[in-house]
């Protein structure tokens, strides 16, 4: 956006105009994929100064795009951050993160019901790196006090928990944070910049699996991460550059056009999203539904005060258990029987046995991930077609 303007845009516009310029060599007004491995310097003393870091020209593409760096542009704008990275995919900006803060005999407080690949990962770091971890509900300060260790270095959360949406209070949880010196870092992935900003409650770092809402159309496959200008230059430094998990340029692109319909795309999830828990709520054959933007939801409060929306995701169960939920799942026609989230299409899935597999019976039963449980995420097509595939799934159950 210009600089001259001393206007605060709205998120929407922002999503569209934040971190893009005209490009200076052609005036178009797309950002242009720089499909390039590496760069040539004008001289062998720009290029000295470049690896110095006392330039900022470009040097190789794992060190730095053009395209790249107007996507990093963009998320930090949106999220209310100083600076933003742009990883290969969420889990490589969720590992590059932990890496990057933690070091052996370090400790994590983690949010129950995490993705089972996060939890998976924190797993290895246990067990191969000697970094310890503890899940908690983290549902009040007296909650984290009881759980945090004198090596605890960082607490990382999701909210809304997946598959659970379960919230956090994210005020509260920086709050404490800080007042012990501990780093939060919050996975935003359900919420998108659109609905919720941990950075402007508190929070250090938000991660975001840019696969789901930020792209939008299921095409890609993408991670960011943003948090102040320090932060993100130390974990460049120690982990990103090294690990070589960079996002493409074309992938960027991708992103950058998804984010041109965020807000659109964010006001229509949501609205459909409203309108399916509704239905679900009210149908004979399903037991709970947990969405929070239903006000019998146990944090529906929190959710009006913490997020702009209540987003697209929901899970429910049926009355008849796992089985009338697979043969629910088997029986949609319109809505894809797929993991992800935050596509344009409609998908549901079944945590216990896919994205949480990985996690033991016992534990995800702590989390609230049940064998019945069922996640749909709601996409934007017409709500009737949307309510009629389910109608009918649901009398096939």
């Amino acid at each position: 956006m210009s600089s001259q303007s001393n206007r605060k845009y709205g998120r929407g516009t922002t999503a569209i105009h934040g971190g893009s310029h005209n490009d200076p060599l052609t005036g178009a007004i797309t950002t242009p994929i720089y499909q390039t491995s590496t760069f040539a310097f004008p001289s062998a003393e720009e290029g000295a100064r470049r690896f110095a870091g006392e330039s900022d020209g470009y040097i190789y593409t794992r060190l730095g795009n053009p395209t790249v760096h107007v996507l990093e542009d963009k998320i930090a704008m949106l999220e209310g951050a100083e600076a933003g990275l742009a990883f290969a995919s969420g889990m490589s900006a969720i590992t590059t993160v932990l890496l990057g803060l933690l070091k052996s005999g370090d400790h994590v407080l983690a949010s129950k019901g995490l993705y089972g690949s996060t939890y998976s990962f924190l797993v290895t770091l246990k067990t191969s790196f000697g970094i310890d971890f503890t899940l908690s509900d983290l549902e009040d300060e007296a909650a984290i006090l009881r759980d945090i260790r004198s090596n605890t270095r960082l607490i990382f959360v999701e909210t809304p928990i997946n598959p659970t949406m379960r919230l956090i209070d994210l005020t509260m949880l920086a709050n404490t944070a800080k007042a012990h010196g501990i780093y939060t870092v919050v996975d935003n992935t359900f919420m998108s910049p659109y609905l919720q900003r941990p950075i402007e409650l508190g929070c250090d770092i938000v991660i975001h699996s840019a696969t789901k809402y930020i792209g939008g159309h299921g095409d890609v496959v993408a991670g960011l991460a943003v948090g102040s200008k320090e932060m993100m230059h130390q974990l460049f430094a120690k982990t990103h550059k090294h690990t070589g998990s960079i996002l493409a340029p074309f992938d960027a692109y991708l992103l950058i056009r998804g984010l041109k319909t965020l807000g659109v795309r964010m006001d229509r999830h949501c609205e459909n999203a409203q309108k399916v828990a509704e239905f679900l709520a009210a149908h004979p054959k399903v037991t709970d539904v947990y969405y929070p933007g239903l006000p019998s939801f146990p944090q529906y409060e929190l959710a009006k005060r913490q997020m702009d929306g209540f987003g697209g995701l929901m899970s429910f169960e049926l009355e008849g258990g796992l089985q009338a939920g697979r043969k629910m799942m088997d029986s949609v026609e319109l809505c894809k029987l797929a993991v992800s989230l935050g596509d344009v299409d409609s998908l549901i899935q079944h945590p216990a046995s896919m994205t949480h597999a990985g996690i033991p019976a016992a534990e995800r039963e702590q989390m609230g991930i049940t064998d019945g449980l069922v996640r749909l995420s709601v996409g934007i097509e017409d709500i009737d077609d949307i309510l009629a595939d389910l109608e009918q799934a649901l009398d096939r159950a």
